[in-house]
């Protein structure tokens, strides 16, 4: 008897999917030890992101009384459920996986030791380093009668202290401690510095080439008794909090100062810790359900550093990637002059993100720019971008920077530097109420023989040369004239008063874009009636929108051929008879993040191929300021075919969804394809 699945697939749950394949990484024996550890670390990253948000959302639902299923057939009580049992044993996988991984780097003499294993003069080079570096900023926190439970920050490391006196006898205090009320029961909480390093490396013996490293946590446990003169620590266990972060943005920094002391929504302890601590911690923060017990150190985010510190090790490691400067765009010459013949693509981190840098400095430095215009969702820290638009508007050009201050995680940074811009002569402006300027667009307006020229780069990820050497993402530069002309009108509604744009090129949410795309499918289902070619081709992050999967299920269900190349959460459901069975859905993840969002129309012959900011998501549809952009070069068209032919062909990191909602391996260890490592070889897929 065939089951009988629901039509969709739930969000978390998918996203839960989604997080198995990142630790998948992280197990392959295949992927190189360090890099291994990196994948333990994003798996770590995601599930913290995930549950300061998602999970937080439900356990707001679950306050509230609300108990309505969603479209999926889950309602919060039981979603909650699910989530905290595959939580639970995917976290013991993460753990399995780390003590796998650590036997392997033993092996090539990289290591983490306890002090006890430690030589006498190692000891005592680490118990120098804990009284000239570590004990100053330690900050011992008493909780009794006089003295409050402390706030506890989210997501920062914590040891709980339970100490006698060192007057009372031993075993006086032992029957003593098994009450809260206790008055000799003595609890103190020590906040595992985030301003030092987690990891220090322990001296080498003689010549020995040997790479061992000491947790700080570990080090703070050793000598705690170095911070209760008097008092005797009976157990030292390490926890952490984990609070809503997915909060109301009315006043963006005073929000951030909110969002540390949000509602708790997660415990980590550490295993075999003392049941009147614990009692403790889920007293105060009224934690029960939700509480993990950790076999190793909790929150192995930090591994992404301590990756970094590695000196060599090269073949731990992947190969490195050399990005190619567009061959289009040789460095050092007139940009301008080179979209002025042609449209050129380009296809990160394979190519370098160097060219668009390079553009908005020449723009910057032409006394013919009048204007540059662009949005700003994300950037790095040290963003030549931000320094270069800041000359532009130091040397009297029109300079304009849309920042989206709610970049979920980024609101602080973005802060910073909207401030530095807008020092500078910038005229900086924060998008538009109750909506996130997510579109990717950047418009230079240059005078050229008395007249306007418009010169636009769109792209698929955000404006920051540290992401687009991990993410891959596209982006297209052009003089076409229609899209200039859309794109200052984008920049016009996003700035100013303007009506609703009668677009020539763009697709813009949340006004016209789901509409846009409903218009573009049913002109494939109408093809498929006609008999004529229909096939869509959509990669993206995300697909969870309901009427955009209802859509596809109706093209599906009268022929069209339908490839989706999902890297996330994927609510559409495959293989349902009569309804998804021409539907094919994948998932890669590898040594990149798969970032781009490109989607195909073969529209009966004459193909159609758009980049845009946004994922098919109610989110980006409904309440983000979001780009659809077609592509009119048709050679370039050509070239974004292929690089989806490549995700599509690939048998060696992608996965493929099945109707009950997880993944397998698609796998040829015959004739492998590996999309990603064949990109960096540019012929492949460039014209």
């Amino acid at each position: 008897m065939t089951r009988q699945w629901s039509q969709y697939v739930n969000r978390d749950m998918s996203w839960l999917e989604f997080n198995r394949r990142v630790l998948q990484e992280a197990q392959d024996t295949e992927t190189p030890l360090l890099e291994r550890l990196k994948f333990l670390a994003i798996t770590s990253s995601n599930l913290d992101e995930f549950m300061s948000v998602r999970v937080a959302g439900i356990q707001d639902q679950l306050r509230a009384g609300y108990t309505k299923a969603d479209f999926t057939g889950y309602t919060p009580g039981g979603l909650w459920k699910r989530l905290l049992k595959r939580t639970g044993q995917m976290v013991s996988e993460q753990y399995r996986t780390y003590r796998e991984v650590l036997r392997g780097l033993a092996k090539h003499g990289i290591r983490f030791k306890k002090i006890s294993e430690l030589s006498e003069v190692q000891r005592s080079a680490m118990e120098l380093y804990f009284r000239e570096i570590v004990f100053p900023v330690l900050t011992p926190m008493a909780v009794d009668q006089s003295r409050p439970f402390p706030l506890l920050h989210t997501k920062e490391l914590y040891l709980a202290v339970l100490l006698r006196r060192e007057s009372e006898q031993l075993e006086q205090h032992s029957d003593r401690i098994a009450g809260r009320d206790d008055a000799s029961q003595l609890f103190a909480i020590v906040q595992v510095p985030s301003i030092l390093t987690r990891f220090i490396q322990i001296p080498s013996r003689g010549n020995s080439n040997k790479l061992e490293f000491v947790l700080l946590e570990d080090l703070i446990e050793h000598y705690i008794d170095k911070l209760f003169n008097g008092y005797l620590p009976m157990s030292v266990h390490a926890f952490r909090v984990t609070r809503n972060a997915d909060l109301t943005l009315e006043e963006i920094e005073k929000e951030l100062r909110r969002r540390r002391w949000g509602m708790p929504v997660r415990l980590e302890i550490s295993e075999g810790m003392h049941p009147a601590a614990l009692q403790i911690l889920q007293e105060e923060l009224e934690i029960n359900d939700n509480k993990l017990e950790i076999s190793g150190p909790i929150d192995l985010s930090f591994l992404m550093k301590f990756v970094g510190a590695i000196p060599g090790k090269d073949d731990l490691r992947y190969g490195k990637i050399e990005p190619s400067y567009p061959s289009e765009l040789e460095a050092g010459e007139d940009m301008f002059e080179v979209l002025r013949q042609r449209d050129v693509l380009m296809y990160h981190p394979y190519e370098s993100f160097d060219a668009v840098n390079d553009f908005v400095m020449q723009a910057a430095d032409d006394s013919d720019v009048l204007a540059i215009k662009m949005t700003m969702y994300r950037v790095s820290g040290d963003s030549i971008l931000v320094r270069a638009l800041a000359k532009a508007a130091e040397s009297g050009k029109q300079v304009t920077v849309v920042v989206e201050l709610k970049a979920r995680f980024d609101e602080e940074r973005n802060i910073a530097w909207a401030k530095q811009l807008e020092k500078a002569g910038c005229h900086v402006v924060y998008g538009l109420v109750g909506l996130k300027t997510h579109a990717k667009i950047l418009l230079v307006v240059r005078r050229e023989d008395g007249v306007l020229k418009r010169y636009v780069h769109v792209g698929t990820g955000n404006y920051n040369d540290s992401t687009a050497k991990l993410y891959t993402d596209v982006g297209l530069f052009t003089a076409h004239p229609i899209i200039g002309i859309d794109a200052s009108a984008l920049f016009n509604e996003v700035t100013g008063y303007s009506a609703p744009h009668d677009w020539k090129a763009f697709a813009v949410a949340p006004t016209d874009l789901k509409e846009k795309l409903f218009e573009l499918i049913d002109r494939e289902k109408q093809h498929a009636i006609e008999g004529r070619s229909s096939y869509i081709i959509a990669k993206m992050n995300s697909l969870s929108n309901q009427d955009i999967i209802d859509k596809l299920y109706e093209a599906s269900a009268t022929g069209v051929r339908i490839d989706l190349i999902v890297r996330g959460v994927c609510c559409l459901r495959p293989g349902i008879a009569g309804r998804s069975d021409n539907i094919r859905v994948i998932s890669i993840v590898d040594r990149f993040l798969e970032h781009s969002r490109i989607f195909y129309f073969s529209n009966g012959g004459d193909e159609e191929v758009y980049l845009s900011s946004a994922d098919w998501m109610t989110r980006n549809l409904m309440r983000r300021i979001e780009l659809m952009c077609p592509v009119f070069d048709a050679s370039l068209r050509a070239t974004l075919v292929r690089m989806l032919q490549m995700s599509l062909n690939d048998n060696v990191k992608s996965r493929q969804l099945q109707s009950s909602g997880t993944y397998e391996l698609i796998c040829d260890k015959t004739q492998p394809f590996r999309s990603q490592f064949i990109a960096m070889h540019i012929p492949s897929w460039k014209s």
